[in-house]
C-alpha cells in the first residue's frame, strides 16, 4: 500500500476523531473516504513508525508528504531546532510543521497558520478554524498544555469570566472541554 498525502490526512484524522468524531465524519465524506480507509492509514502509518526499516522523523514525513515546502531553523532558548512545513489540501489555510532536534528526532508535530497566530474570539473558535497560536493571541491570558492522549494539546484561558479549555489534536482546535 501506497503512504501519501491523502493517506496521511486520514492518519492525522484518525487521532482527530477521538475528541470530534462528527467533524471527522464530515471530512470523511468531502474525501470520498471511507471508516476503513481511515483505519488503514492509521495502522499504516502506526505500522511504519515501529518498523525496524522504515524511515524515521523528518525522512518518514519526506515519504509520506515529499520534501517540505519550507524548510529553516528556530530557537528555544540556547536551542536550535530544525522546522519543515507542508500544506495539506484538507488544511489549505494552514500548515504542518515538524519540529526535530539537533539528532533529527521529531519533537513536535502540529499545524500553525503561516506568518503565526490571528487573533480570534470566542466566537471564532469553529472546530479546525484555528490553531493553539490563534488561541493564544485571541485570549492572551491563556495557559498552554498536553493534552490527554498523544499529539493532544489544552489552552486553558478565561471569557466572560468563565475558565474554558480549547481541546486540539495535532495543534488543530477540535472544541471545549
Amino acid at each position: 500500500m501506497r503512504f501519501g498525502v491523502r493517506e496521511f490526512e486520514l492518519a492525522l484524522m484518525h487521532r482527530m476523531r477521538d475528541l470530534n468524531p462528527l467533524r471527522v465524519e464530515q471530512a470523511l465524506a468531502d474525501l470520498d473516504a471511507t471508516r476503513a480507509e481511515l483505519r488503514a492509514a492509521h495502522t499504516h502509518w502506526t505500522r511504519l513508525a515501529h518498523s525496524a526499516t522504515a524511515p524515521k522523523g523528518r525522512a518518514a514525513l519526506r515519504m509520506a508528504l515529499g520534501p517540505p515546502p519550507y524548510a529553516g531553523t528556530t530557537t528555544f532558548g540556547s536551542l536550535t531546532c530544525d522546522v519543515a512545513r507542508w500544506r495539506l489540501p484538507s488544511w489549505p489555510e494552514l500548515e504542518f510543521e515538524a519540529l526535530t532536534g539537533p539528532g533529527g528526532e521529531v519533537w513536535n508535530l502540529w499545524f500553525v497558520r503561516p506568518g503565526g497566530g490571528r487573533t480570534v474570539s470566542f466566537a471564532d473558535l469553529t472546530p479546525w478554524g484555528c490553531v493553539v497560536a490563534d488561541v493564544a493571541a485571541g485570549f492572551p491570558v491563556s495557559a498552554q498544555g498536553e493534552g490527554s492522549a498523544p499529539h493532544h494539546w489544552a489552552v486553558d484561558f478565561t471569557h466572560d469570566g468563565t475558565p474554558r479549555r480549547a481541546l486540539f489534536v495535532y495543534g488543530l482546535y477540535q472544541r471545549l472541554a
